[in-house]
């Protein structure tokens, strides 16, 4: 119709940039597979990527800026699960749900995980990051357990504490868990989610 944009028109395209930084990114996952953060050079990420050294500093000054940019992406992914689990009403549900999660995200992502929490005493931008996710899932896991029945505060018996050592918690099962085995990761679901539960009073 006049006056109307073609479907044609109306489509998004991928920036040429925003494809190269994804290939950027995506090698430099799986180097940390392959290779490991410190044995993988900058050229190693920019063959895997199909481009230039040189072309690489064009989007990333070394490579550190690169797994920086490669954790930020991958807790974006953790912070929606994040919302979604404070967002949930039930409690068992929300519990299972952020559980599951844990473990599809540390099965597709756990090199990432590892590696950023390797790096974030180290690596300001990556502990900023890591600790900002921290925070993010303190706060859902406090929302869980104040619906359940927890009172509010930061008493050791109170949500926010227990909320606090629940992530810590989790964080370490599943950062030991991922280097062993997909099995190991259920196993590790498996116990959190009891604790949790156990914590939120749902369960003795």
């Amino acid at each position: 119709m006049p006056g109307q944009p073609s479907a044609r028109g109306r489509r998004t395209t991928e920036r040429k940039g925003d494809v190269r930084e994804r290939a950027i990114l995506d090698t430099c996952e799986a180097l940390l597979a392959h290779k490991g953060y410190d044995a993988m050079t900058v050229g190693d990420v920019a063959q895997g990527a199909g481009i230039t050294r040189g072309a690489l500093y064009f989007y990333f000054g070394s490579k550190q800026e690169v797994v920086t940019a490669l954790v930020a992406r991958t807790v974006e992914h953790l912070w929606e699960r994040s919302r979604t689990t404070a967002q949930t009403d039930e409690p068992r549900q929300a519990i299972a749900a952020a559980m599951q999660r844990t473990v599809e995200l540390w099965n597709e992502h756990g090199l990432v995980m590892r590696t950023a929490i390797d790096l974030s005493l180290t690596v300001p931008e990556i502990g900023e990051l890591w600790k900002h996710t921290a925070d993010l899932f303190i706060a859902a896991i406090t929302a869980v357990l104040e619906r359940a029945g927890i009172q509010a505060g930061t008493r050791p018996d109170q949500a926010s504490a227990v909320a606090r050592a629940l992530c810590w918690m989790i964080e370490r099962t599943f950062y030991h868990a991922s280097q062993e085995s997909r099995e190991k990761l259920q196993e590790a679901a498996a116990t959190c989610e009891h604790i949790w539960l156990i914590s939120a009073g749902l369960i003795t």
